[in-house]
């Protein structure tokens, strides 16, 4: 879809000219067919270049709204992606708002509880992830969702890494924005969905000629966009089987890890809180620098940390948060292309690096 659209029309989406309304078709298309993937009305559906700032949109475009009617609080919690945490505090420290930062559990799941009890009358905005990049922690949107409608407070999820394997209802979450990111469920990397539930206020972030509903001005991508539509469908219609794939890969990966001496699994121990294809663990007796490093080595892609950082080697927030001892904890990711054969081979790699750390002190250079 992406390279029909790249090779066989040329023009500007939003144009009267035959070129322009059929570019405008295709971007129409795809925005209905995400709207039916997420229950929403096409008219909810805004495309971005991401997940980044489809989360910047809601963020600090439902946030200067709530502004307008004199709301001056926000709610977040101590996990969420910089592309949520990092706004909320540029806005709190910019505009002179309160913001308060929900701690989480050592599983690194909000406690709904906590959620609601931070919430108060001038709060603009409740931003809680659906699930954890990280650590996979899936949390209970639909339980805030329903409470914070009842309050008339605004709720914001980024549900990046849910779509894929958890699906997204933005009816039964009573979600009033939403951030997709089409890399994470098969479509190309560079563009994303901001779910915007019509009839609640956003200010717009970028200004321009208000192409997408007023609010996210630039011309359409329209082979970006067509090529998210049509990943939307497919992930939908194969979740269920990529889901059960996952699960028993997830458990194989776990498995096999744990079997390691001092290997300890992270986040929650029931399989209905956490993302079957994440496996995050902890590992004794190694420096976690030189243990990614090789393990990248030995061909095995794993992560210390959030996979969208500008590279460098940092103490994870997220395990910071949690009380995780962020030295030798990794996160080793699965997805429609993983195999058994990938599964057996990553492990016996870890075994290996593992193994021959330890035999020089755990490889860390003082």
């Amino acid at each position: 879809e992406l390279l029909r659209w790249l090779g066989d029309e040329v023009g500007n989406p939003s144009s009267t000219h035959a070129a322009g309304r059929a570019l405008r078709t295709a971007v129409e298309e795809a925005r209905e067919r995400v709207a039916g993937a997420l229950g929403a009305h096409p008219q909810d559906v805004v495309f971005t270049s991401g997940g980044t700032e489809a989360d910047n949109l809601a963020v600090k475009g439902l946030v200067w709204a709530g502004m307008e009617r004199g709301r001056r609080h926000v709610v977040t919690s101590a996990v969420e992606h910089p592309a949520v945490l990092e706004p909320a505090q540029w806005i709190a420290a910019h505009e002179g708002l309160e913001l308060t930062v929900v701690p989480v559990g050592r599983d690194g799941r909000v406690d709904v509880e906590e959620v609601l009890g931070a919430v108060r009358d001038d709060t603009a905005l409740v931003s809680v992830m659906a699930a954890n990049n990280e650590l996979g922690a899936v949390n209970d949107v639909a339980t805030i969702g329903a409470a914070l409608r009842e309050r008339d407070v605004p709720f914001h999820t980024d549900a990046v890494q849910a779509f894929a394997t958890q699906g997204v209802d933005v009816a039964a979450w009573q979600v009033d924005a939403l951030a997709l990111s089409a890399h994470k469920f098969g479509g190309p990397a560079g563009v994303g969905v901001a779910y915007l539930r019509r009839g609640v206020p956003v200010v717009p972030v970028t200004h321009g000629g208000g192409q997408d509903r007023g609010v996210r001005s630039g011309t359409f991508a329209a082979a970006l966009d067509a090529a998210c539509g049509v990943a939307v469908e497919e992930a939908t219609g194969g979740r269920a089987e990529l889901r059960d794939r996952l699960v028993a890969l997830g458990d194989r990966l776990a498995g096999g890890l744990l079997a390691i001496d001092g290997v300890r699994r992270n986040g929650p121990e029931d399989p209905r809180w956490r993302l079957p294809s994440h496996v995050h663990v902890s590992i004794d007796g190694v420096d976690g620098e030189a243990l990614t490093f090789a393990l990248d080595q030995a061909g095995l892609c794993v992560s210390a940390g959030a996979a969208c950082g500008a590279g460098a080697q940092k103490a994870s927030p997220v395990l910071a948060a949690t009380g995780i001892d962020g030295d030798a904890a990794i996160r080793l990711s699965l997805g429609w292309t993983s195999t058994d054969e990938d599964v057996d081979r990553g492990i016996a790699i870890v075994a290996e690096t593992v193994a021959k750390l330890r035999a020089v002190g755990g490889g860390a250079v003082r």
